[in-house]
């Protein structure tokens, strides 16, 4: 079972409202599968969850979940975010990020576990890092849609602690998502090559990642 797509979905929607119901649809599939490249990981675990919701109500029950997620490696320097100057001892806003990194993953691990634990549903999670850091979020679904957005980099400030900080941020979850679905021969194109991208990088370059 593909994921079909609605006329609507042809104008790109902030991340917060598009991922969800996309997820949703790729979860009427049998064999789910989701591959995503990211920063956090955090749009992309509010929308598993709200999928614990269709499953309790029986509304959807895959048999199995398979999902892989690349996250930036916790010890590079990363272009963002990141502090404006350089720190002179720690970064504030790295340390931030990496503990937003594990809490979204092991947050987005105990959803699906916990559903296949319930449920019976067979569920694969891994994750590994990169080296680098991702300027745009891809999520592919089910090898038949992919899910794209810029970054949006900004300078802002943000109290973190006792401590005013000025950065280089990127608010995912605002970011315009554009989604390419199978059916269209340039849409089927862009789906392949995304495929084709993520696994290379989940064969070469991208390393374990132990959340924590």
């Amino acid at each position: 079972m593909t994921s079909e797509r609605s006329p609507g979905d042809a104008t790109p929607r902030q991340t917060t409202a598009a991922l969800g119901p996309r997820i949703s649809a790729a979860f009427g599939a049998t064999d789910v599968r989701i591959d995503a490249l990211c920063l956090t990981a955090e749009s992309l675990s509010a929308a598993l969850g709200e999928q614990r919701t269709l499953i309790h109500t029986r509304r959807s029950m895959p048999a199995t979940v398979t999902v892989r997620v690349l996250l930036p490696n916790r010890d590079i320097d990363l272009a963002f975010p990141g502090l404006i100057s350089d720190p002179e001892e720690s970064d504030p806003v790295h340390r931030r990020w990496l503990a937003q990194r594990n809490a979204h993953g092991i947050v987005l691990s105990d959803h699906l576990r916990g559903l296949g634990a319930v449920h019976g549903i067979d569920v694969d999670i891994q994750f590994k890092a990169l080296p680098f850091t991702p300027p745009v979020k891809l999520y592919l679904l089910n090898g038949t849609e992919a899910l794209f957005a810029y970054y949006q980099v900004t300078e802002r400030e943000e109290q973190i602690g006792r401590e005013s900080v000025a950065m280089y941020d990127a608010l995912g979850g605002v970011s315009p998502l554009f989604s390419f679905g199978a059916g269209d021969g340039h849409d089927q194109a862009f789906v392949t090559q995304s495929q084709t991208w993520f696994d290379a990088l989940w064969t070469t370059i991208a390393t374990d990642l132990v959340l924590g």
